[in-house]
């Protein structure tokens, strides 16, 4: 066994771009110089290091304070955050054989070390004493919360259950992780390994923006003159949109329906059976009866049973809504000849052919109005108008040609943080969209600044050609930099409630509220340009879009609420046993009177919310809980008559967006908006509050 002497391993460390001071530009990594094999002897080095300062904590001879215990823990770990925060936007964005195979390696390893530090018997009782002292420790409010959390944390992850449960808990919190990377890993493999590869006599009625990104997605494959079809979301649902040839549609819905469930390495079902076994099991061993029980103890919800009677409200509505949408699709293909029954590869088609005749609005004549670079500006604008933040970009290193980079400042100038985008579609990309950090807002070591994350999967254009987005893209884009916003607008102490680090039934309202100023005139009327004429969207255009605002809303509302009550029902399971997972979606579907023509929009063979690390799993149903907030939290603004209100801004900005989680979920809302938000403006805003309430 080689023995590096302690200033040999200072040395490696140096050299070590990962571990050495970062330098360059708004302190970030030196991409430049970094390689996978960087990455394992940082995470030892770093994982050390923590291990030593946690030792350090729970060893002190002294009596527990708030400062030799939390603000301690608090500052511990930096280079293992710093390593992480890396490792895992590359494994997510822009991954390979290589960073797979770190990934499989540390995802056991990295819930060994969390177990240790939650597990810590000496460091539980430090952090137990403290607050079983709080009232009288003098803490101001900020303080309060952060011991309130830590010690919730450590409660929940089972730092008070005998040293039996303990241990079992620990393996089975490794297990969890090998699974959730495994899971992620196998429907990434599905996605890169499939593209339905077509000739020009494939494509009748694509239109010519989807055309030329199939073709650029066929040479980048080395199918130079073909045309590429492949599963990232904007491509296969762009092409069952608008695809006229039934019977590569259905070829095409089976391959995106079947991502995890293709048997072989990659099948994901029984991979899932073992995590809500092992889920089950670790809720009781931390005294709840189901997994959905342990989950939502914590969130605004609070409660399974809250959580389904807010589902089960949208459901029945929905149904009814889907089912007069079904009826007004078939007779448009009985209209048209048709002697089939529409089958769920058929919905987008003749809902888009169906919106065309309705509203005299084509999809196909939208899109050139939603240039990528234009809703980015956009986005940006809404900021400033709300906030008063301004985005410079800026040249730095970044980990892909494809992403870059703004410098986020405020009104008067000073730095707020550096954005970063990244928006195609790529093979070492997972698919999906979300926002992710580099590095987050904090006070406690110095004025820190965050570096903040949007990755998505939107079409790569043809060279020299203008990247368009469709409607829901555009949402999406926006969706999405409103996570960005909570991260950016932080304005914390202490690093544990910084950002988004709230409960996930909390966490989308900053994003879904955002959408909303997507459809606001003086945003849409100013960047909805055409790419080839730089016209505006005509007035006449873009008052039947926003008419069609509540258009297919049974069918959107079907395909999610299904997902969010199937997760519930799976982790409401006792014990996984030998669970059957297709049978499990069936059934469960059935006993739903899930409508035959529409499929779950995530099934669970490739439910990455759920089982790809589970931060949503029990917990799905937070999009439209929280969908319940961004509503009501809009009309705030409507109710002013002005959708840039600088008082109401500066309450959603103070109380939501720059607040992490100083406050209680719903002590948070009540600050913005004075009271509690009702069902209603949901109801409104997705075109349910016409539908009778049905079983």
């Amino acid at each position: 066994m080689k023995i590096m002497t302690e200033t040999q391993s200072t040395a490696a460390a140096t050299q070590n771009p990962l571990l050495a001071d970062w330098t360059g530009a708004f302190g970030l990594p030196p991409f430049a110089r970094l390689a996978p094999e960087h990455f394992r002897p940082a995470f030892d080095e770093a994982l050390a290091a923590h291990r030593t300062e946690l030792d350090a904590i729970s060893a002190n001879p002294q009596p527990p304070t708030f400062d030799n215990t939390i603000v301690a823990l608090e500052k511990s770990g930096r280079d293992l955050d710093r390593v992480a925060n890396v490792f895992f936007v590359k494994a997510g964005a822009d991954t390979g054989e290589a960073i797979e195979a770190i990934e499989r390696d540390m995802s056991p390893l990295l819930a060994r070390h969390s177990n240790a530090m939650y597990l810590d018997r000496k460091l539980y009782a430090r952090i137990g004493d403290l607050y079983a002292r709080r009232d009288t420790l003098g803490l101001n409010a900020e303080q309060a919360r952060v011991l309130d959390r830590y010690h919730t944390r450590f409660v929940r992850a089972g730092g008070a259950l005998e040293q039996a449960s303990q241990d079992r808990l620990a393996a089975i919190n490794e297990r969890l992780a090998s699974l959730g990377t495994q899971f992620g890993q196998n429907v990434l493999a599905d996605e890169k390994s499939y593209a339905l590869i077509l000739d020009e006599d494939d494509l009748a009625g694509l239109p010519d923006f989807a055309r030329a990104a199939a073709a650029a997605a066929a040479e980048e494959r080395g199918h130079k003159g073909k045309y590429a079809i492949t599963l990232a979301r904007s491509s296969c649902e762009g092409f069952l949109q608008f695809s006229s040839r039934r019977d590569l549609r259905e070829k095409m819905f089976q391959a995106w329906t079947k991502r995890g469930e293709n048997g072989g390495a990659t099948d994901n079902r029984a991979l899932i059976a073992e995590i809500v076994r092992l889920r089950g099991e670790r809720a009781r061993l931390l005294g709840f009866a189901t997994f959905a029980d342990y989950r939502l103890d914590d969130q605004m919800a609070k409660t399974p049973k809250a959580a389904r009677a807010l589902l089960d409200n949208v459901w029945g509505r929905a149904k009814a809504k889907a089912g007069h949408e079904r009826d007004a699709l078939q007779e448009m293909i009985a209209q048209e000849g048709g002697n089939f029954a529409l089958a769920p590869h058929d919905w987008r088609y003749y809902a888009e052919k169906l919106r065309k005749a309705r509203y005299d609005l084509d999809e196909a004549e939208i899109k050139p109005y939603f240039q990528l670079n234009n809703m980015i500006d956009a986005a940006f604008e809404t900021a400033h108008r709300l906030f008063g933040l301004n985005f410079k970009p800026v040249d730095v290193p970044l980990y892909h040609p494809d992403a870059r980079a703004w410098d986020v400042t405020d009104a008067a100038g000073q730095h707020i943080g550096l954005f970063i985008g990244d928006y195609f579609a790529r093979g070492s990309k997972h698919s999906g969209a979300w926002m992710t950090s580099l590095r987050d807002q904090e006070k406690l070591s110095g004025e820190i600044r965050p570096v903040i994350l949007n990755v998505c999967n939107f079409s790569k254009p043809a060279k020299g050609e203008a990247a368009l987005l469709s409607f829901d893209d555009a949402r999406t884009l926006f969706h999405e930099f409103g996570h960005g916003l909570h991260g950016l607008l932080s304005n914390v102490t202490y690093p544990l409630l910084a950002g988004t680090s709230v409960s996930s039934d909390f966490v989308e309202l900053p994003s879904q509220l955002y959408e909303h100023w997507l459809e606001v005139p003086e945003i849409l009327q100013k960047y909805a340009r055409h790419a080839k004429t730089g016209e505006p969207m005509p007035k006449a255009m873009f008052d039947r879009l926003l008419a069609t605002r509540t258009y297919g809303q049974g069918f959107a509302t079907v395909e999610y609420t299904s997902c969010a009550l199937v997760d519930l029902d799976i982790h409401a399971l006792p014990d996984g046993g030998t669970l059957d997972v297709a049978k499990f979606e069936r059934d469960t579907l059935q006993s739903m009177n899930m409508p035959a023509e529409i499929v779950m929009r995530h099934r669970l063979p490739h439910f990455q919310h759920l089982f790809s690390g589970g931060g949503y799993a029990a917990g799905y149903y937070s999009y439209i809980w929280s969908e319940v907030l961004d509503a009501d939290a809009f009309e705030a603004f409507s109710e002013t008559g002005n959708a840039f209100d600088p008082a109401t801004a500066a309450r959603l900005r103070d109380f939501i967006y720059a607040a992490g989680n100083l406050r209680d979920p719903g002590e948070a809302y009540k600050a913005f908006r004075g009271r509690l938000p009702t069902v209603d403006a949901l109801l409104r805003k997705r075109g349910l509050d016409d539908m009778a309430r049905a079983s």
